[in-house]
């Protein structure tokens, strides 16, 4: 009887795995993340815009509640 019981629940939500290797939580719970425009043609950008689009950048509101839900975090 016990066994029927355990197997009614759902199963559990697993981390979305690319998600995991892209984004950060904050300590605040903010989403970090890398960049665009960061892989090729960099000849033509400045070393200063490099070395800033190199730095970890929040990712948008917008997208925010979409990745939680892929990193599998609380609201």
């Amino acid at each position: 009887m016990r066994s029927a019981i355990i197997n009614r629940r759902m199963p559990k939500m697993k981390t979305h795995s690319g998600a995991k290797k892209r984004f950060k939580l904050t300590a605040n719970g903010k989403v970090k993340g890398r960049h665009p425009f960061t892989s090729h043609i960099l000849e033509k950008k400045s070393p200063k815009r490099k070395r800033s689009l190199g730095r970890p950048a929040l990712i948008s509101d917008d997208d925010t509640p979409r990745i939680k839900r892929m990193l599998g975090a609380r609201k």
